[in-house]
């Protein structure tokens, strides 16, 4: 099954958007045993999008695109499609009829060019959007392309995701011979090219594996995918005993879920004082579901009055010491964790440039830009540790984060 996917949007050229899309289909067509062959990227200019799918029902078995579905100009999937095969657009009643109910139920009209969604290409399958105005298509067996199998899906994650989940899945289940089950390892505190190496090994005792090392903003993963359920088992368990505590979790989980699940399974709370991190600590850990429970809260603290004020770091301290170093950042996680009456405390400091901080010491590089402190306090002590940083302002902010729930989650361990 020759399988090709197409992205397609303008925006999606330039830095302004990233495709994210491809990769979760990706991974959903690995589940059904079915693998990404060619994935292109097009803007929404006429000939180029029609050049594309063109070649694309030429060398494929299964082509998915995601995009070009709107009531704009510039949506025209659609069309190119129809246009290629050589049948007319039709307009489907259902899904006018559920356009202008998502509009009525916002109290809205229903912009005329809305409208243009209802068409489809005659012979395709239109599937609803309950999210969004733009339906999703399936289409099997198209003419002149017998043998085809074409699904277009809405550019907006969300839409495409519940497109794919409820409507589009089931249509493609056994179209593989052997499913492919997939397992994922989240790796914290190594680099992609130090878990490359500490796996080579295990690797080379199972080469006929599907092996992916992959640096995320966050962490590094290593996918691994098989037919057989039980040696993906057997090869957690050889990658557990040798990445020890490196190995964060396995599955759909990420670092800051690890870190409330630890501190909930032993009744335990947590406050942060953050400054160099803007609040990223905090966004991170509240985006996690049920975060309230062992999560009490956090202050940036961005200055030195706040430093004072909000943690109750004393002003002298402050002064002899600099906003920024060792000494300052054990003071805060001490602080903040007695302040909030929590069993964990976390603080962060450093310099995320582009100039020298006002408030920071020389002595040591404490205003070295890129160098960030990182204290954790427990019930037997407070600990600090530093990192020097690379990378511009946001760089080095969201790498500091990552450092943090790295070290915290080691504590608590």
């Amino acid at each position: 099954m020759r399988t090709e996917m197409i992205a397609v949007g303008s925006e999606l050229l330039n830095a302004g958007r990233v495709d994210t899309n491809s990769i979760w289909i990706a991974d959903r067509l690995a589940e059904l045993g079915l693998e990404l062959r060619i994935k292109s990227c097009v803007g929404d200019d006429h000939t180029t999008l029609r050049a594309c799918i063109a070649d694309a029902l030429e060398r494929s078995d299964l082509i998915i695109t995601t995009g070009g579905l709107g009531p704009t100009f510039d949506d025209q999937t659609k069309e190119i499609f129809a246009e290629v095969i050589g049948v007319p657009m039709f307009e489907d009643l259902r899904i006018r009829s559920e356009i202008e109910s998502f509009f009525k139920a916002r109290g809205l009209c229903t912009p005329e060019c809305n409208y243009k969604q209802a068409l489809i290409p005659k012979g395709a399958i239109a599937i609803s959007n309950p999210l969004g105005t733009a339906p999703g298509v399936y289409w099997e067996n198209p003419p002149s392309r017998k043998c085809r199998r074409i699904v277009m899906l809405p550019g907006v994650p969300r839409e495409m995701m519940e497109l794919w989940t409820n409507g589009i899945q089931r249509r493609l289940l056994n179209l593989a011979e052997k499913p492919i089950s997939a397992q994922r390892f989240v790796v914290s505190g190594i680099g992609e090219s130090v878990l490359d190496e500490r796996t080579k090994g295990i690797r080379e005792r199972y080469p006929h594996l599907d092996w992916t090392i992959l640096a995320t903003r966050t962490h590094v993963e290593l996918l691994v995918r098989s037919t057989s359920d039980e040696q993906l088992e057997t090869v957690r368990g050889d990658l557990s005993a040798e990445l020890g505590d490196d190995l964060v979790c396995t599955g759909n989980s990420r670092p800051e879920s690890v870190i409330l699940a630890l501190l909930n399974a032993r009744g335990e709370t947590l406050a942060i004082a953050e400054s160099v991190t803007g609040g990223i600590l905090a966004s991170r850990l509240v985006d996690v579901p049920g975060a309230s429970r062992n999560f009490l809260g956090g202050v940036v603290v961005y200055t030195p009055k706040a430093k004072a004020e909000l943690v109750g770091v004393p002003v002298d301290f402050i002064n002899s010491h600099g906003t920024v170093g060792e000494a300052i950042t054990l003071e805060m996680a001490a602080r903040i964790r007695e302040r909030m009456g929590a069993d964990w405390g976390l603080a962060v400091t450093g310099n995320a440039g582009p100039t020298a901080d006002e408030h920071a010491l020389s002595q040591n590089g404490c205003d070295k830009i890129g160098r960030c402190y990182i204290a954790v306090a427990g019930a037997v002590d407070v600990r600090c540790q530093v990192h020097d940083i690379h990378g511009d302002r946001a760089d080095i902010q969201f790498r500091a984060a990552n450092w943090a729930i790295d070290m915290l989650r080691r504590s608590i361990l």
